[in-house]
């Protein structure tokens, strides 16, 4: 009987939890059905059935983390719906069927559907990744715990068990870093009397483990004042022509667009950081950081510098509601090479944003503010806004990174530019 197994949605992914059932034990599944909704570490996503027939079985209950290739459900031809058992607690998930180390990600929004072999009790569970990480360390998985569904170790621990033994070896060393007992970075703070624990969702915690590992880039900062007098008259002006199309400009669009238009003549910016090489990026691809109820999301504009301002308007709008609900698709949030982060709308004045890796910077962007400034001779109110552009410097030196803010802030002071 054919099982409906967890698959991997994105290249990230080592499991990924069930957060609602849309078919129930019963009813008929045809092929392309959504069953049920999975939320990865990128954003929910539908899985969905690969053939006809009947869904017999609900083998996870909602709420459920399940690894990659774990089974979740049984499609049959109905003849074993009539009592079967409904879902089984996250404690009684089956163990996780063997991995190929090299499988490649499943099709975006489809499942792969197959008989699941059980693994043996003695052996240890483990993501493919989780191993060859141990394995470049030379690192005992037995003598990792698993912090995963049924004890299954992921690459979250193995890093931790590397980061821990580096942190031995520097205290036996003699360094001055965090010894053995408290690996590096602050100890979680233990639950006090009427504190409410609330658990971590998936975008969330990857997203936590994700910054964490952005730390470890060497970061620098550079900030400019803007004078935005010109861009926010322009953003009225072309609202006005666009008015009825019901479409309207933001002055986040209105960045976005001259980011593109700065990286492109600044190709060197529009890169990535890969180890022994670095990553010059044909398509300018810029992320725009969107808050949402489950985490910080980063849905992506392709080809910004291509897009005239009223494309990129409308794609922002509806990806920020997507996001927001929590529908964006994989392809939706990866591939891209610049991000922009805007705290404008909440009134801060200046901030540092922390890259989004493996993109070489990130600008954060403040609210516009009246500044006074002398001009013929007299005092006048001039809106004003502060950037700030956060910078790998493994990919990028400092007089690099600030010609880039130079002529960025040259466009936004230079509307025109912006649609040239």
């Amino acid at each position: 009987m054919p099982e409906v197994v967890m698959p991997r949605l994105s290249d990230t992914m080592e499991e990924g939890t069930l957060s609602q059932w849309l078919k129930n034990v019963g009813d008929p599944v045809h092929k392309g059905d959504v069953l049920a909704e999975i939320e990865t570490d990128k954003a929910t996503m539908d899985l969905e059935a690969f053939e006809d027939g009947v869904l017999e079985r609900q083998l996870v209950a909602v709420g459920t983390s399940v690894p990659i290739g774990q089974p979740v459900a049984v499609i049959g031809d109905g003849s074993t719906t009539a009592g079967s058992a409904p879902a089984e607690p996250a404690s009684a998930v089956k163990p996780p069927a063997p991995e190929p180390p090299d499988s490649p990600p499943t099709a975006l929004g489809t499942i792969a559907v197959h008989a699941s072999a059980p693994m043996g009790s003695a052996e240890l569970r483990t993501s493919p990744l989780a191993r060859k990480l141990a394995h470049d360390h030379h690192l005992d998985l037995a003598a990792i715990g698993g912090s995963g569904p049924q004890g299954r170790i992921t690459r979250a621990d193995v890093e931790d068990a590397i980061a821990q033994r580096n942190a031995a070896q520097a205290a036996a060393d003699g360094s001055d870093q965090a010894p053995a007992s408290q690996p590096p970075g602050a100890a979680p703070t233990p639950a006090g009397n009427g504190d409410e624990v609330v658990p971590l969702g998936t975008i969330r915690r990857v997203a936590a483990r994700r910054l964490s590992e952005s730390q470890a880039v060497p970061h620098f900062f550079l900030t400019k004042l803007v004078d935005v007098e010109r861009l926010v008259a322009f953003r009225a002006e072309v609202n006005a022509g666009l008015a009825e199309s019901g479409t309207k400009v933001s002055i986040n669009d209105l960045i976005v667009r001259g980011c593109a238009v700065a990286l492109r003549a600044h190709p060197e910016v529009n890169a990535s950081w890969g180890g022994d090489t670095l990553l010059l990026h044909r398509q300018v691809n810029i992320g725009i950081a969107v808050s949402t109820p489950a985490g910080l999301v980063v849905p992506v504009i392709v080809d910004a510098d291509r897009k005239p301002l009223s494309t990129i308007a409308s794609e922002t709008l509806e990806l920020a509601g997507r996001a927001r609900a929590g529908h964006l698709t994989v392809n939706e949030m990866t591939g891209g090479t610049f991000t922009v982060s805007n705290l404008g709308m909440f009134g801060i004045d200046q901030f540092t944003a922390v890259i989004n890796p493996p993109e070489a910077a990130i600008l954060a962007v403040g609210a516009a503010t009246d500044v006074p400034v002398v001009r013929d001779g007299g005092l006048v109110a001039v809106p004003m806004l502060k950037i700030t552009l956060t910078v790998d410097h493994r990919v990028l030196d400092g007089a690099t990174a600030a010609a880039f803010l130079r002529d960025l802030t040259t466009v936004l002071e230079e509307p025109l530019r912006i649609v040239v």
